[in-house]
Order: structure tokens, then C-alpha cells, then sequence
């Protein structure tokens, strides 16, 4: 970051120079970002400057800054938020002598292109009133007494600046945010830091997901002797591979814990409780309860696995992710009841050490979650070529374990008519249902918070809200405990959200930019809208949608790889280029989602990004083929030449030259 006395020419930012003769002037001074309505203001722009005609203006840049206001020597005072704009300032005219300028240059910084009419027309100012309905400053500027958040003194009295119930991954991220941004903090865990996704979800499973994607390999004879390879039959150690799940999940705790400890957050052990405005009690059985005040909380308990009544749970025969997770035994045939992400990975372990599956699934259609033709894709090749049968439309009523020699017993009702359709008996049953918020002795009622299925109510911005509908003060809960997104790096994004609100700058997060992905074998991944919800918010608001697809057969590393299965599908606007959602089952596709999920985060047109380069040959050309398949409509599928927006602002300036200048 630039100090504010610092050169222009310092900054690193791209630039481009406009020269023109010199002259004595008024100071303009222009901020300027990205954008494609640009032309739509101009008119305005254009009565602004003619205030100045007969005078040549001094095109100036200043840099970004997202903290503070930006001062020109000559100029008022200009603030430039993270959102875009363009913000125009006149000054008295300059001596004639003291400044002597040969020439003007503007420069583009490349920042976001979206908001910049919205500004010509007003003048820049902070986030109106109504929507932050509590404005606070910055504890970084007005209490910390040194970079670490624990050794910082804290205004108002409290404890902590902030004080976060739950040590999960959202948890996480929200702390080492808050520190990063000069927040005394504390976060209370009742059990062990990591929460679910570390300890018994995403993490140890992905270790298990490894080994059985090696196993599918070497065991695939038809796949190995196309590249080449003769192996023996393969087989493995079952506790080895539980060890491998257990000990990637204490690295990644250890990890998680230390990084707190490091930047200063004060890990608080126990079960945490609101008992009031901005105070919380906490600790563990045997041992006395303390209370820590702090001047705002953010809720991040996460979630625990749901399980529907009717189903007895010992943890042996019939069990949660929870259990699965320890690989304690390999059934020779498992029921997975529901066939969601955590089903299907778990499918996709246990058939690759042998196990016979069995999806149990309420709805018509397996993987009810997915785009219906990669769900359809997908059953294609996840399931109908393993050893996996499935009953669709059914419910799991009763569910028995084993036990006095006989098997786990599941009668099955059908799902409309709730008609007793078959009994099945199998070995084991993995219950994977979904997961239900972890929100029991929060101590919401003591600030009156009614949940709705469990789930804490809050609204875009992650403030909680009371049983009238209205703002909790100082109240936040992320992750699947708000019930928004559940998934581990929506936690995460979430609570950085909060933290950025808490220390000045307005900040709402778009859900339908954030990724989700499944790590079977090939993978699936997903963001944005699916195709029936894209043709249902089409018809609503009066737009058509289009559709492109690509194939893996079509990639070159993919065929390297022998991994030609596989589609990439885009739904867009072809009147606008705006991606609505891209869904991808293939080789690495929880990877490869990543350039789409920016771009929806980011606002990227299809028109813009169909003009990048991917390096050849990758994976990622995928995606670099379905963005210039996309047909769009008018002059949206131009080069960046006759489109960019570095053109419309020349021909801009091009026109203003001639109001502007005078012989």
C-alpha cells in the first residue's frame, strides 16, 4: 500500500498516457475503473467538464485504497471505497509558474468494472445509512495498541472485540481475519479445533478418497494396459488406511490450532452460551463457568449428522459420516441411505475395497442435488458400471442393526403413497441423510432468537434476527448453523464477511459464486444455477438462457490421462454474456470449476473471458472451450478490440478532446 505522499509513478499498476500540449488549468481529477456502460453516463460527464471548456484540464490519477481517503495535492479530498467509481473533483486553477506540466496522463487501475456509472451522477459517499443499520469505527484505527490482536486494549470495556463460538474451519477463518485486521479475539471450542470438516468430514474423507482412487486404478486391467503398465492384483491394509484418514485429520488440526495461537487469538476450551448482549459463558463439565464480554459475536457451531426417525443408530452396523470416517470395517454390502456428496464419495470408498452398494434415495431421481444431466452423466459412470443397485422413491421407515446373528434389517415405504413397498437385509447401513445445525444451548432465547428447523435466521449480511424479524446488535452466525450454504469454505467466506463489516467496510457475499464439488472418481463440481433453476429465473424475469457443452474426449491431457469421460456444461445470457452456471464431471474437476466461480464472483462476462489464454495442453482448456463456444447476441461476441472497455473510454476522451480543447 501506497502512503498518501507517494508518487503516481511508483505504483505498479497498468497505465496508459494520453499527451497533449500543456496549459495553465483547473485540476480534474479522475478515478476511473473498469466498465462497460461507461458511454451510458456520459452525458453527464460531458456537462461536468464543459464547466472547464476553453481550459485544457489535467487528467490526474490517484491509487486505490480500500482503507481510507485518498488526498490529491490539489484537488478536495477524494474516497474511494472497494466498490467502483468514477469521482470528479475541481479545483482552483494552479499558479502559473510553480506548476509548469508538459503533458497529461491518465492511468486504469485495474480494479472491478461494475459500478462505475452509478457514481458519475452522485457524489461518492459511504454505505447509506439503511443498509448498515449500526455504524462502528474501525477497531484496528481506534483500539489496538500493537499488530496483535491478544495484546490489543479494547474500547467500551469488553473483553474481546471479538468473541467466536466455535473452532471450525469458519471459525477459523474468521479469527485469523479479525487478527489480520487488528481485532483483540477469542474463540471458544467445546471439542476439538477443526470442527466437522477436519475431524469427521471433509478432510479425513479425502484421504480415504485417495486410497480408493488409487485401488479404482490399479484394479481398472483395461485401463493399466492401455498406458503400458502390467500390475499384480492389489490389495490393502485396512488400518493403514484408517491411520492415513486420522493422521492427515491431526495434522490439519494441529495446523489450524497453531495458526490461531500464532497470530494472538485466545482459544477459550468449553461449550459456549450467549447470556446477554454481548457477554458469553463458557466451560466444560467439572469445572467452573466463566463469562468474557466482547462487542460482537459470531455464532459458528456447524452442524452434526442428521438421522431420521425411525433409524437406530449404534455406530457399528449402522452408522453416520461420523463413524465411516474411522473405517473400523469393510462390509460386504452396504446400504447408503440418501445419495447426496456424502454418499456418493462414500460409495465410491467402499466399492473400491470391495464393498456391494445399495443407494436408498426418497426422490425419482439419485443425486437429486446435481444438474439433472450430470446426475444423469454421473450414473452413468459413478455407479451403473460398479457394483451399486439403487431404490428410488422410497423412504428408509425402520431401520434395525445387526444383531443375535441376523443382518441389518430396512423396511422401505414408498415416498408418495408412504405404502410399505420391501424389507431389505444387508450388512452394515451408512446413514447420509444430510446434517442438521448444532444450535441446541446457544442460549438464543436469552436474546430472543427463535431457529427455524435448528437453523439461526440472519440476513445477507450474516446479522442474526430476532423472533420479530429484527436485528440482534451484534450478533453474526456463519457456516451450516445459518443453514445458507453448508459447505466448510462457505463458512469461511462467511465469516470473513462479517469480520470485513466489522472493521468499516460494507460487504455482502454472493452465494451463487461459491463452488461446490464432489470427490469421487472422476469428480463433479458445480457453481451457480442449474439448468432448471437458470429457465425458471429466465421465465420470471424476462430473459432466454443458452447452454454449451464440451466433452473430456475432446482434451488432450485428459486422453494423455486416459480419462476421456467426462462433460463440461455452461448455462449464460446470450443477450448479455452473463454466466449463470457452470457444472463440470471430470478428470479434476474440483479444480478446474475455480475460473467459472470467479467469474461469476467477479461479474465476468462470456464475452471476456472467451478471449483468455489457457496453456496447452491442460485440463483447463475444458473451460477454454466452452467459454468460445458460447453464441452470443448484438456486439457482444466481438474481439476485445471493437469491446473492451479501454475502447469506449478512448473514444470517450476522443470526443471530449473536441469540447474540452480550444485552439
Amino acid at each position: 500500500m501506497r502512503s498518501e505522499g507517494s508518487s503516481v509513478e511508483d505504483s505498479p499498476t497498468r497505465s496508459c498516457d494520453i499527451s497533449d500540449r500543456s496549459g495553465l488549468v483547473p485540476l480534474v481529477l479522475v478515478s476511473l475503473t473498469f466498465s462497460f456502460n461507461f458511454v451510458h453516463s456520459a452525458s453527464t460527464l460531458f456537462s461536468l467538464l464543459r464547466t472547464s471548456r476553453g481550459c485544457s484540464p489535467l487528467l490526474s490519477c490517484v491509487s486505490y485504497n480500500s482503507k481510507s481517503a485518498l488526498k490529491h495535492t490539489h484537488s478536495r479530498s477524494l474516497t474511494m471505497q472497494s466498490s467502483m467509481s468514477l469521482s470528479l473533483s475541481l479545483s482552483s486553477p494552479l499558479p502559473t509558474k510553480a506548476n509548469a506540466f508538459t503533458h497529461r496522463s491518465i492511468r486504469f487501475c485495474g480494479l472491478r468494472k461494475e459500478a462505475l456509472v452509478s457514481n458519475l451522477t452522485h457524489r461518492h459517499r459511504a454505505v447509506p445509512p439503511q443498509r448498515i443499520q449500526r455504524s462502528r469505527v474501525p477497531v484496528s484505527c481506534a483500539s489496538t495498541s500493537s499488530s496483535n490482536g491478544s495484546s490489543a486494549s479494547v474500547k467500551g470495556g469488553f473483553d474481546y472485540d471479538l468473541i467466536i463460538i466455535g473452532a471450525g474451519v469458519g471459525g477459523h477463518g474468521a479469527a485469523l481475519h479479525a487478527v489480520e485486521k487488528g481485532l483483540k479475539t477469542a474463540i471458544i471450542e467445546g471439542d476439538v479445533v477443526g470442527g466437522t470438516c477436519v475431524n469427521r468430514g471433509c478432510v479425513p474423507s479425502k484421504a480415504l478418497l485417495a486410497v480408493s482412487g488409487r485401488m479404482r486404478e490399479l484394479h481398472d486391467e483395461h485401463h493399466m494396459k492401455s498406458l503400458g503398465l502390467q500390475v499384480s492384483t492389489a490389495g490393502y491394509d485396512r488400518q493403514a488406511v484408517a491411520d492415513h484418514a486420522n493422521n492427515l485429520a491431526s495434522k490439519i488440526r494441529s495446523n489450524l490450532t497453531n495458526s490461531m495461537k500464532a497470530l494472538g487469538v485466545d482459544i477459550l476450551t468449553g461449550v459456549g452460551t450467549i447470556v446477554g448482549p454481548q457477554k458469553v459463558r463458557y466451560g466444560k463439565a467439572g469445572f467452573p463457568e466463566q463469562e468474557v464480554t466482547a462487542r460482537d459475536i459470531i455464532i459458528a457451531t456447524g452442524s452434526t449428522p442428521f438421522v431420521p426417525n425411525g433409524i437406530e443408530i449404534d455406530g457399528k452396523t449402522v452408522f453416520t459420516s461420523d463413524h465411516a470416517l474411522k473405517m473400523e470395517w469393510v462390509p460386504d454390502w452396504l446400504a447408503i441411505v440418501g445419495s447426496g456428496y456424502i454418499g456418493l464419495e462414500f460409495s465410491d470408498v467402499y466399492t473400491a475395497l470391495g464393498s456391494e452398494v445399495t443407494f436408498i434415495e426418497a426422490l425419482d431421481q439419485l443425486m437429486p442435488g446435481f444438474d439433472p444431466e450430470i446426475g444423469k452423466l454421473a450414473q452413468r459412470i459413478l455407479i451403473n458400471p460398479r457394483k451399486i443397485d439403487y431404490h428410488t422413491g422410497v423412504f428408509a421407515k425402520k431401520i434395525t442393526p445387526a444383531k443375535d446373528g441376523k443382518p441389518v434389517q430396512i423396511e422401505l415405504i414408498d415416498a408418495k403413497t408412504k405404502e410399505p413397498t420391501e424389507t431389505i437385509e444387508v450388512d452394515a447401513a451408512l446413514i447420509a441423510t444430510g446434517r442438521a445445525p448444532f444450535t441446541k444451548g446457544l442460549g438464543l432465547e436469552n436474546i430472543n432468537v427463535a431457529t427455524q428447523r435448528g437453523f439461526v435466521p440472519v440476513d445477507e449480511r450474516m446479522r442474526v434476527l430476532d423472533a420479530n424479524g429484527e436485528l440482534v446488535p451484534h450478533v453474526y452466525c456463519i457456516g451450516d448453523a445459518n443453514g445458507k450454504l453448508m459447505l466448510a469454505h462457505a463458512a469461511s467466506a462467511q465469516g470473513i464477511s462479517v469480520v470485513e463489516q466489522l472493521t468499516g467496510r460494507d460487504h455482502v457475499l454472493n452465494h451463487l459464486s461459491i463452488p461446490a464439488a464432489c470427490f469421487t472418481h472422476p469428480e463433479i463440481s458445480m457453481v451457480g444455477l442449474t439448468e432448471p433453476q437458470a429457465r425458471e429465473k429466465g421465465e420470471k424475469e424476462g430473459f432466454e438462457i443458452s447452454v454449451v457443452k464440451t466433452s473430456f474426449k475432446a482434451n488432450t491431457k485428459a486422453l494423455a490421462e486416459n480419462e476421456g469421460d467426462g462433460l463440461a456444461k455452461m448455462i449464460y445470457r446470450p443477450d448479455t454474456g452473463e454466466i449463470l452456471g457452470v457444472h463440470i464431471l471430470g478428470l479434476h474437476a474440483a479444480d478446474l470449476i475455480h475460473e467459472a466461480s470467479n467469474a461469476i464472483a467477479l461479474g465476468t462476462k462470456v464475452q471476456d473471458i472467451k478471449f483468455a489464454v489457457h496453456a496447452h495442453p491442460t485440463l483447463s482448456e475444458v473451460l477454454d472451450e466452452l467459454f468460445k463456444a458460447a453464441k452470443l447476441q448484438y456486439k457482444c461476441d466481438e474481439p476485445p478490440e471493437n469491446n473492451h472497455p479501454l475502447g469506449a473510454i478512448f473514444t470517450l476522451f476522443g470526443a471530449m478532446r473536441s469540447l474540452l480543447f480550444v485552439p
